[in-house]
Order: C-alpha cells, then structure tokens, then sequence
C-alpha cells in the first residue's frame, strides 16, 4: 500500500517536478555563504614570534656599539639559543604520546633525512650569521640594512627557482615596497662610507653582508624544500600542517647545528680565553656584557623559531617578507633605546615596510576567497551535471 506522499510525487506533472528540480538547483547555487580567509594560529603565532625576537638586532648593534669585537660570538648568539625549546619540545612529545599510545615517541620525532637536512640547512645558516656580523661591524646601521634588505629578493628568486612560487600582482608589489624600503635608509644621512674608514675596508664590509642576505635568501627556501620532502608522514602520524613540536625539532637541529660550527670558529680565534677581558672593557660594564649577551641568544631563538614557523605552516616567502618587516622595526626600537636620530629617510622606509607587508596579507586574503569561490563554483557544477544525469 502505497503513502500519500508517495501518491502525490508520482501524481505530479513533469513541468512541476523541472519546476522542483530548478528550484533545487536554485538553493543549492545561493546556499555557499562566502568564506572568510583567516590565518592558522600557527602563522599568527609564528608571526608574534618574529615581532617579539626584534630585539635581536638591536643588542647585537649594542654589542658592537659598546666594544663587542669577537665575530664568532657574535654569530652564535645569533643560534645559540636552541636549548631553551628543549623543555616544550619534551613536554608536547609526552602530551602527544600520551594521546596515541598506539604509537612511540620515535613516530613523533623527526624523520631521519629531515635531521639531517636541518643539520646542513644549520651550518649554512651559521655561516650566514658570521657574514651578518662582519657586516655589521664594518658598515654603519643604515647601509646593513641596505643590504641586508635584499634578502627578501634573494628569497623570491630562489623560491621562484625551487620551490616554483607564484608570484601574484600583491606578492610581486609586497617584494618590492618591502625592498625599496629598507634601501631608502641608504639615502640618508651616515650611509655612506665613514670618515676615516678605509675603502677596502669599507667595500670588503658591503660584499659580505651582500653574501650574507644571498645565503640566508637561500636556506629559506631550501628549508621548505626539505620540510616538505622529508617532512610530510603517512598514516596516523600525518599533519598538514605539521605538529608545532616538529617546528620547534627542526629549528632546535638547525641551532645546535650551528652552534657547533660557531664554537669550532671560536676555539680557532681564541674567543674563549678573550670574553673575560672583553666583558671588563665593555662600556656598560661586566654585568651588562654578560646580559646583552644571554638576551640577545633569547631574542634571536624567538626569532628563528618563528621563522622556521613561517616557512613550515605558510611559506619561504612569507618569512623572508617578516625579516624584511624587521629591518625598518629595528631602527625604530634603534631610536628609542640607543637615541638614534629619526630621520626622514626612515619615516619613509617605515611607511614603505608597512604598506609592502598590507599588501601582501591583502593579496593572500584574496587570493584564498578566489580559490574559494572557484571551488564552491565547481562543486555546484557538478551538483547541477548530478541533477541533470537523473532527469
């Protein structure tokens, strides 16, 4: 015995059932609510990371500034900092085993070449910190910067040679503001070579930090690279993206990595038997000495870790258009502890910076409400094919 309703479905005219059909075509094109694009946490976080390690460059300037003349050292307090991830690194390993008893730590631990990886990525990651001493020491803070600013072009080529980035109208705009930026700053007043410098002083100073933003434009790239060939897991231990606990593994092999190549450069030049007498020197004293150094190491692994981040949860570009945001955000931070002068030069390079970096978070959240609605479009197209294959 057949229902009513069923009576009155197969009782309905064929202009009433297309007219349904339209109809159910009709809600089903209307129904996707747009979509807002919104960062991971982990990009947020990642990006507060980098903001919070700004500090970095400004004690390493104090280093300098003071009396500072080891470069070894001052090179591994740009990684030496890693041992402070180990604590979180052992916590999240338990809280996650605890969670998936099925599985040991070791599935939770990173993958064999991916250590590695990040063991060589280290090194040369060291090696670029040795260079952005040299530089530092050898040029006024406006030219560095200058130079050290064309790390983020070094970082789109060589993501648009490895990684086959795509550079969009915003991303391509957001490289060159955030590049013309930080150069503005070698228009000003000081940038040019010191009074009473040596040319060949000067000049072998430019190439290294020039060396220094081409090898650091370099590792970003080939971290990503290596995170996302080495890095990806099947099974249950998949993440996309991955466990902050393998950020923190990955930048923590990285930093210890370099330490060791630093230190080996320290026991060369005989850093070690030299601190003693530098920290009595130092022009803000012996206690400080030692605290600029344990607080830049602090600043620079909250740094790192957030830029190792950036490249694992977003992208190499991205992180390398967060240094180049810093660049402008240490002159300031320059201006309020060390009572630098605040020019115009770098009002501009300020206004510049922010601006490059609003255009590229704009061009992102368009970019992902695009790739939205073309996949809602596509869903709804083949909704309706569905619909018409049953008519």
């Amino acid at each position: 015995m057949s229902s009513p309703m069923a009576t009155i479905t197969a009782s309905a005219s064929p202009a009433m059932q297309q007219t349904s059909n339209k109809a159910t075509t009709s809600a089903t094109v209307a129904s996707p609510a747009p979509v807002r694009y919104r960062p991971s946490l982990l990009v947020i976080l990642s990006a507060c990371l980098v903001l919070m390690g700004a500090g970095g460059p400004l004690l390493l300037r104090v280093y300098f500034v003071h009396g500072g003349e080891r470069l070894f050292l001052s090179a591994m307090l740009q990684i030496s900092g890693w041992p402070l991830l180990l604590p979180p690194i052992c916590v999240s390993l338990y809280r996650s085993r605890s969670r998936s008893r099925s599985h040991g730590v070791a599935s939770l631990l990173l993958p064999p070449r991916l250590a590695g990886a990040a063991a060589v990525l280290g090194a040369f990651y060291a090696i670029s910190c040795f260079l952005y001493a040299l530089g530092s020491q050898a040029l006024p803070l406006s030219t560095s910067s200058l130079l050290l600013a064309t790390q983020l072009a070094f970082t789109a080529v060589f993501a648009f040679l490895f990684v086959g980035l795509r550079f969009t109208p915003f991303s391509a705009n957001a490289v060159v503001l955030l590049t013309i930026g930080p150069a503005v700053l070698g228009v000003g007043p000081g940038s040019g070579k010191p009074a009473g410098e040596a040319s060949r002083t000067y000049w072998i100073g430019f190439c290294e930090a020039i060396a220094a933003a081409a090898l650091a434009g370099l590792v970003l790239p080939l971290v990503e690279i290596a995170t996302a060939r080495y890095g990806r897991r099947t099974g249950p231990a998949a993440r996309v993206p991955p466990p902050y606990a393998t950020v923190m593994q990955m930048q923590a092999v990285m930093g210890a990595a370099g330490t060791l190549v630093c230190l080996l450069g320290m026991a060369i030049k005989s850093d070690f038997q030299a601190v003693p007498s530098e920290a009595a020197t130092f022009g803000l004293g012996k206690t400080n000495y030692y605290l600029v150094l344990i607080w830049d190491a602090i600043s620079w692994q909250l740094l790192n870790l957030g830029i190792v981040g950036l490249i694992t949860c977003a992208s190499s570009l991205l992180a390398g258009i967060m240094i180049a945001v810093l660049l402008p955000l240490s002159e300031i931070l320059a201006v309020i502890f060390l009572h630098e002068k605040f020019d115009g030069p770098k009002g501009i390079a300020l206004v510049l910076s922010l601006w490059g970096f609003a255009s590229y978070l704009y061009g992102e959240k368009a970019q992902k409400k695009t790739e939205t609605q073309k996949n809602e479009l596509q869903m709804v197209k083949k909704t309706v094919d569905l619909e018409s294959a049953t008519l």
